[in-house]
């Protein structure tokens, strides 16, 4: 989720808050682009999820202190490269890509409908940042009765501080694995 140029290309507008460091020196791309690969291997659907927000900034939530910048900066502006999957990540043709406009893929999307029509019962769950989305796709997924697995070696935040205590609270909710734990089959 959210591994897009913004927040984990060196280049994005989000690098020098620590998120490019902190995927590069964790290995997120790698590990997410290992978890994709052995999902598919497998039969398992992929699904990749993009924040931003539609030319103009009509999503926009103004009041958000994670969001507040994104419209005078022009950050996070869907069609653009910033908001594009890194090139280690890309979706392949026919894998579901999600647009999101808060920090929850669930939140004003099709994904529990697209989840259930699949027959989908449980999620594994990386991205940046384990704090912000995965924690809000985790929480929301818990409730909507999913069993909710996070790839801890395909996720990241701005630091390693945040990153732990984000872990913490995520094992309350969800079962902590690494990529190959949970695609072992």
């Amino acid at each position: 989720m959210d591994l897009i140029n913004d927040v984990v290309h060196p280049d994005g507008s989000y690098a020098r808050e620590g998120y490019a460091e902190q995927v590069g020196s964790r290995g997120v791309l790698e590990q997410a682009a290992a978890a994709a690969d052995l999902a598919r291997s497998q039969g398992i659907a992929v699904i990749h999820v993009t924040v931003g927000f539609s030319t103009g900034y009509p999503e926009w939530p103004a009041g958000s202190p994670v969001f507040a910048p994104c419209r005078d900066e022009k950050r996070l502006q869907l069609g653009e490269w910033g908001t594009q999957h890194h090139e280690q990540v890309r979706p392949l043709p026919g894998e579901v890509v999600l647009a999101k406009h808060r920090l929850s893929p669930f939140h004003g999307t099709a994904l529990d409908m697209i989840l259930r029509t699949q027959g989908v019962d449980r999620l594994l769950l990386g991205g940046v940042s384990s704090d912000l989305v995965v924690m809000s796709a985790a929480r929301e997924a818990h409730d909507r009765d999913y069993r909710v697995e996070i790839l801890e070696d395909a996720t990241a935040a701005a630091n390693q501080e945040l990153h732990r205590a984000a872990l913490t609270l995520l094992a309350r909710t969800a079962t902590l694995t690494s990529v190959d734990q949970a695609l072992a089959h």
